[in-house]
């Protein structure tokens, strides 16, 4: 196993829990400031500001046809009802002859209601006029269907170039991050702030910005299209504006909290999820299934709830509006056919104000149900916002510095280090290694030998101290130049879904096939590889499962190899092989070492016997350091520990 304790590790996760069984109980999170974040989204449209200006056009020329489609509708119920009414009075009378005998035949409430129409006694139905009229409706509203289709279609680009550039900035942010972040954090919360949370933000997106701008754009445009028709019957159905704010802040108010807790809940159960499936093996050897099975149950009520609440809770909004917008229509209903009894009003024009009266409470529905998806994108974006905002690995220098000669010296000069400054790690170490030289390093687990080699590679900053290479203050040069400097090759081996040689020219991008076939033959993979049905072609699984453990490993070695390092880094490279591969491995590796400086972890201390320099750290200090034979006489720690590996089995037979 590799080197971990509470000494030589980051600092724990919170009780979020991590592995297969940690952390069932977890604190609720509040909510951050919605209207900031909301804000800071919107922002994220910047770049879009020209495009966003002809979704806006866009969007008045398509409501503008809708708009005014009633009211042509209305101007052809007007005809049909006139001409009806016109066939039915005599021929040859005017409309005023005909009104003035029916007032005085008593019938008044008649005559108000023709003398608020236009009639041509005896004439009938103008089709010819209908027609006209029916036409350029019907143009209205196909134009208006185009316009709008036009809109979307250009917010749809706006949209995905915005969550385009939200997955740039969040690949680039996490590139920046420091190694401790994602210590401390599940990675399958965070694979959900990138993947399900940033989805959600783009549906979110899509839909509201579209529906915000059509249904107020909409709901003036009715507006001032009933206030014309009308102004009394405009002023009963504007009633419906103040009841729609008001319902739809109260029921906004209470399921913000439970939208933010959805998503979370999402992060945690994705996170366990990843966590149990990485672990499965481990879930079924130790036969704890069922408590797995219980977790996730816990998980997944937990989401249950907070998901059915928020869109319970916002699912009354529309019920409401629609309460509402019901009321309302009959009102305008009631009071319009008294309008037209009295010849205030002609009957199409009340039929265009009971249009326009759903055509200006269906926008208002939709904008208080946004409510739902607006939230929900926010609570998403707070969780990607709080990703974006974490703190960042320090800047590269400017201007950075490099070796003019590679030979690959590196020194530690009074170096401290600590995960937490209440736990002190490594204090006031120095060391050199000389260039070309093997240095071991062993020791109890917690001594701190991984954090040692995590710190030459800068994964971590140190508290005091220098390290230097080749001269140059490590502080001092970029990540990339030092990084590119160094090959490591870990006992967690990592292969990708790619083939065999794309995975051993990830060392190098750009090396020659002749190099890769050069680096193959020198770590030993060139045996194993004409043995597989494609070769170097053979395509591995994302988890190297269709090859062994050893293999995988002189696989990692090639990688190193094809780099070439100035310094090499090994941290029990053959701890997970059986012994015949560790002989491969142990010969690819002294060839990996040769002409580099090399520092090589190990609990197997038969394996550095041949080092030039051992060093024996206990408790972040070097304790002992010297050759395997200089180390064995001196009989101290070193000596303990060698006597402890070889001696147990000998006590064992005994």
């Amino acid at each position: 196993m590799s080197d971990s304790s509470t000494k030589d590790t980051p600092p724990p996760r919170p009780p979020r829990g991590h592995g297969p069984f940690g952390g069932m109980n977890l604190p609720a999170e509040k909510s951050q400031n919605f209207t900031a974040s909301g804000k800071r989204l919107l922002g994220k449209l910047r770049p879009e500001r020209l495009w966003l200006g002809l979704v806006f056009v866009l969007a008045i020329i398509s409501v503008t046809f809708a708009v005014l489609g009633p009211r042509l509708l209305g101007e052809g119920t007007n005809l049909i009802f006139s001409g009806v009414v016109s066939k039915s009075l005599p021929a040859g009378e005017t409309q005023a002859q005909v009104t003035d005998q029916l007032r005085a035949a008593g019938n008044s409430s008649q005559a108000n209601m023709l003398s608020g129409m236009t009639l041509t006694p005896g004439l009938g139905i103008d089709f010819a006029m209908l027609s006209t009229v029916l036409f350029w409706a019907l143009a209205l509203y196909v134009l208006s269907s185009v316009f709008s289709w036009l809109q979307a279609f250009v917010l749809n680009g706006i949209v995905q170039r915005t969550i385009y550039r939200l997955r740039e900035e969040i690949e680039a942010k996490i590139n920046r991050l420091p190694l401790n972040y994602f210590d401390s954090r599940q990675r399958g919360d965070l694979l959900s702030r990138v993947t399900n949370d940033v989805d959600n933000i783009s549906q979110s997106l899509q839909q509201t910005l579209s529906q915000a701008v059509t249904s107020l754009l909409t709901v003036v445009g009715v507006i001032v299209m009933m206030v014309l028709l009308s102004p009394l019957l405009a002023l009963i159905a504007l009633v419906t504006v103040p009841l729609t704010l008001v319902i739809t802040m109260v029921i906004a108010k209470r399921s913000q909290k439970l939208f933010v807790a959805q998503w979370k809940h999402t992060g945690e159960l994705n996170g366990h999820i990843e966590e149990t499936f990485t672990g499965h093996a481990l879930v079924k050897v130790f036969g704890r299934q069922r408590e797995v099975e219980q977790r996730f149950a816990s998980k997944n009520d937990e989401l249950y709830s907070a998901s059915f609440g928020a869109q319970f809770i916002t699912g009354l909004i529309m019920p409401a509006m629609t309460f509402i917008g019901n009321l309302v229509y009959v009102a305008i209903a009631v009071v319009g056919g008294l309008q037209v009894a009295s010849g205030a009003m002609q009957l199409g024009d009340v039929q265009a104000f009971i249009q326009y009266s759903r055509q200006f409470t269906q926008p208002l529905a939709q904008l208080g149900s946004m409510a739902n998806l607006l939230q929900s994108g926010v609570a998403s974006a707070e969780r990607v916002f709080e990703l974006l905002d974490a703190d960042e690995q320090s800047a590269d220098p400017e201007p950075a510095e490099s070796p003019s000669e590679v030979q690959g010296r590196l020194i530690f000069e009074n170096v401290s280090f600590s995960y937490t400054e209440d736990n002190p790690l490594i204090q006031d170490l120095s060391l050199v290694a000389e260039p070309g030289q093997t240095v071991a390093i062993v020791g109890p687990t917690g001594a701190g030998k991984t954090t040692l080699v995590n710190l030459m590679m800068r994964f971590y900053e140190i508290d005091s101290g220098r390290i230097l290479l080749d001269g140059i203050d490590v502080a001092r040069m970029t990540r990339d130049d030092l990084r590119g400097r160094m090959g490591m090759v870990l006992q967690d081996t990592w292969l990708f879904g790619g083939t065999i040689r794309e995975n051993i020219a990830y060392g190098r991008p750009g090396a020659t096939e002749e190099e890769i076939l050069a680096a193959a033959t020198a770590t030993y993979v060139d045996r194993f590889v004409h043995s597989l049905p494609d070769g170097y072609d053979t395509v591995l699984a994302d988890d190297g499962s269709n090859v062994s453990a050893g293999e995988m490993q002189l696989l990692t070695i090639a990688r190193a190899f094809l780099a070439r390092p100035s310094v090499l880094i090994l941290d029990e490279a053959t701890s997970s092989v059986d012994t015949r591969t560790e002989v491969l491995v142990q010969q690819a590796m002294s060839a990996l070492r040769a002409e580099r400086t090399s520092f090589v972890i190990a609990h197997r201390l038969s394996t550095i016997r041949d080092a030039d320099l051992i060093l024996v750290m206990d408790s972040g200090r070097i304790v002992e350091q010297g050759t395997h034979a200089a180390l064995l006489a001196a009989g101290g720690a070193y000596h303990a520990l060698y006597a402890a590996q070889f001696a147990a089995p000998v006590s064992d037979e005994v």
